[in-house]
């Protein structure tokens, strides 16, 4: 089994910053991708960034330029680093990872989510 923990979701004001951390643990043999999504009330999931494990990354058009996806594989950790965060960022925000596990499994595991909230 493999476990996601998130952290480093709050409540900011417009033009702030955050910093999203998700730890993976568990029977893990390798991870590929790594990414962050969110889903704001009423919305579907939406895929915000993600980034493989040559380092690959690919990001929503709207986050481009203001937020940046990282990992670290030794930590089997991925970082989102949100800067000029605006109200329409507002969501709670998902870990998720494509994990072989010890079976040679490749298998999708998620966080339990982390509100973000900011206010205008």
């Amino acid at each position: 089994q493999v476990q996601l923990v998130e952290s480093g979701g709050g409540l900011v004001q417009a033009g702030g910053s955050l910093r999203l951390s998700c730890a993976a643990s568990g029977s893990i043999f390798s991870i590929n991708a790594m990414g962050w999504y969110r889903q704001a009330p009423g919305k579907q999931r939406e895929l915000v960034a993600a980034i493989t494990d040559d380092g690959r990354i690919n990001y929503l058009d709207s986050v481009k330029g203001r937020f940046t996806i990282s990992r670290d594989n030794a930590k089997n950790t991925v970082y989102l680093q949100m800067n000029s965060l605006k109200p329409e960022d507002t969501a709670v925000y998902y870990c998720n990872a494509a994990v072989i596990d010890y079976g040679r499994r490749l298998r999708d595991y998620w966080g339990q989510g982390t509100q973000v909230t900011v206010s205008s």
